[in-house]
């Protein structure tokens, strides 16, 4: 039997899951750009192109999974990078200064974060006839 995993049994629960954790990963990304003193992370991660990368792409991939078929992925996208361009236009107010390089960073990170998102949204899958999709939850370990 094949595995129900490309079958769209699984990717409701990966729409939601990318909708659900998107607030509270926005939550985490405007506190860490909108910070007096953000944290220094270890490793590759002193360089802080590469913490505002990481967070887009994290942002890009959970927007895009929660809403990317719904709407266009670049619309999706897009909303990302302007929230992303929106926080850099704030830090003037908070006391940071507000970077281009760390606005194309961003939009380097959610371009990396869609594509991946698109990418696993566009697999084609196969839709189980009803006794299988019965078969398949019980079958489930």
């Amino acid at each position: 039997m094949r595995s129900p995993f490309f079958h769209g049994i699984f990717l409701p629960w990966i729409r939601r899951a990318g909708a659900w954790l998107f607030a509270p990963a926005l939550g985490v990304v405007s506190w860490g750009e909108l910070t007096a003193h953000p944290p220094s992370l270890p490793g590759p991660w002193q360089w802080d192109k590469l913490d505002h990368c990481t967070a887009y792409f994290g942002l890009g991939l959970l927007a895009t999974l929660g809403w990317g078929k719904r709407h266009t992925v670049l619309w999706v996208w897009a909303a990302v990078v302007a929230i992303g361009a929106t926080l850099e236009a704030v830090q003037a107010l908070v006391g940071r200064d507000a970077d281009w390089g760390d606005l194309l960073a961003n939009a380097i990170g959610a371009t990396i974060g869609s594509a991946l998102a698109a990418a696993y949204l566009a697999v084609p899958r196969v839709p189980l006839e009803p006794n299988a999709r019965a078969r398949a939850g019980k079958d489930a370990p």
